[in-house]
């Protein structure tokens, strides 16, 4: 083989050897997680430009991402017309342009990396590897008190897996699908009582570990996975719903066995959700809406919630719904508004919103491509993975910070490469 036709797949290797540091990165080292995206994109686009391969760029899911980006781009540009770019401002800018490193990041997983059966395996195990080490630091810590490092619980009763702060309930919650329906499946489907059992242990032990984590979202989200597995897999439709029912007796068994995992589930929730406009997350929501609709065509930028939301100008609440004003003392104003739907309306306006909502939909049309006739586990963890992640109800994390965002790209770059591709042509 001469050297001009080994140098693409020797970047290729490279490449892929790279990106699949990328989530242990994302697990203890963000800044080496930024590097490995930053050398995948950058030997990807070499490559592509070299070879004058525009296909990838092409993708209508790909195209529909690049859109949305260039109108965030455009709403955070420091623009001088009071009209339209009032809301701009420089740092803002800079973080929505970066943002691009992300979707080159998928798209070159997609079409350039995970593009063989082994290659797509070893991401896989990357992702089940990481699950299994924070299922098994929350069971540490849950049964002596402290995780490999010293870490106790967190103050709010949640589990912190093996991280110092309370990141393991949806950051495990995202692996689980994907890292546990291949081997419960694969179990389920071999002969003998034994393997059948260890299948439903698994899939039992996997939903009970994300309940004592004790973080509400994460269990939520969980339940909900639960069901779309359901949806997708008939031989799981049974062992679903006895996972239900156990899950929910370890909930009520909880003041017992997990008094924290109950003041954080039960107490705190009921609190919220009885004044719920009043509770922290009300008074972060409706001061993110009053902004949005204050600046209804181009937002305030990437961040200008961040940026701008102590603002009394924002603290007039919504009173055709019968919302008082905010407070800041309530907890009006965070880093992030907590939910990727309402960031996107604050940063870029009702146009934002749609075209995210557009974006986030394509992800999960191409993600559930004949799905329900060819239900593969993994194909089915990977879209409940990402169904999770753009859920629009609940409480998030900002859109995109890389800590958790970098594993939903990692995870959609895995699920595009594994949809089904036409037959090609016979040869002559």
């Amino acid at each position: 083989m001469t050297g001009t036709k080994m140098r693409p797949e020797m970047l290729r290797r490279i490449a892929l050897a790279v990106a699949l540091l990328v989530p242990l990165g994302l697990l203890y080292a963000f800044p080496l997680a930024e590097v490995g995206i930053a050398i995948v994109d950058v030997l990807f686009l070499a490559t592509k430009v070299q070879r004058r391969e525009w296909g990838w760029a092409r993708q209508p899911w790909f195209v529909l991402a690049l859109v949305w980006w260039a109108w965030l781009v455009l709403c955070s540009t420091p623009l001088p017309f009071p009209s339209f770019g009032a809301a701009g401002w420089a740092m803002g800018l800079v973080q929505a342009l970066v943002i691009l490193r992300l979707l080159v990041f998928t798209v070159a997983l997609q079409t350039w990396l995970l593009v063989t059966p082994r290659a797509q395996k070893a991401a896989w195990l990357a992702l089940a590897l990481s699950c299994f080490w924070i299922g098994l630091e929350s069971w540490q810590q849950y049964l002596t008190g402290t995780n490999i490092f010293g870490d106790h619980r967190w103050e709010d009763g949640s589990l912190t897996g093996p991280f110092w702060k309370p990141r393991a309930g949806a950051l495990y919650m995202h692996l689980l699908f994907p890292a546990i329906l291949p081997l419960v499946v694969a179990m389920l489907s071999r002969p003998g009582t034994i393997w059948r059992s260890a299948g439903a242990v698994l899939a039992l032990l996997g939903v009970v570990t994300s309940v004592l984590i004790g973080q509400r979202m994460g269990v939520a989200l969980t339940g909900l996975g639960v069901v779309v597995t359901a949806l997708f897999i008939r031989q799981l439709r049974g062992i679903a719903v006895v996972i239900v029912a156990v899950a929910a007796m370890v909930i009520v068994a909880t003041p017992v066995i997990s008094p924290p995992t109950y003041a954080k589930l039960i107490d705190e929730t009921s609190r919220n959700l009885s004044h719920f406009s009043l509770s922290p997350y009300g008074e972060l929501y409706t001061r993110a809406t009053v902004m949005g609709m204050q600046s209804l065509w181009h937002g305030w930028g990437y961040n200008g919630f961040r940026e701008l939301c102590p603002a009394p100008r924002f603290s007039g609440g919504l009173p055709a719904l019968g919302i008082v004003p905010t407070e800041l003392s309530l907890g009006a104003c965070n880093l992030h508004p907590h939910n990727y739907y309402i960031q996107a309306f604050v940063d870029a306006g009702l146009p934002g919103l749609i075209l995210f909502s557009l974006m986030a939909l394509s992800w999960m049309v191409v993600l559930g491509r004949k799905l329900f006739r060819t239900p593969d586990p993994m194909r089915v963890g990977l879209f409940v993975s990402a169904l999770t992640f753009t859920w629009p109800f609940g409480s998030t994390d900002e859109f995109p910070a890389l800590y958790m965002l970098g594993w939903m790209f990692f995870i959609l770059g895995l699920g595009f490469a594994l949809q089904p591709r036409p037959p090609r042509p016979a040869a002559p």
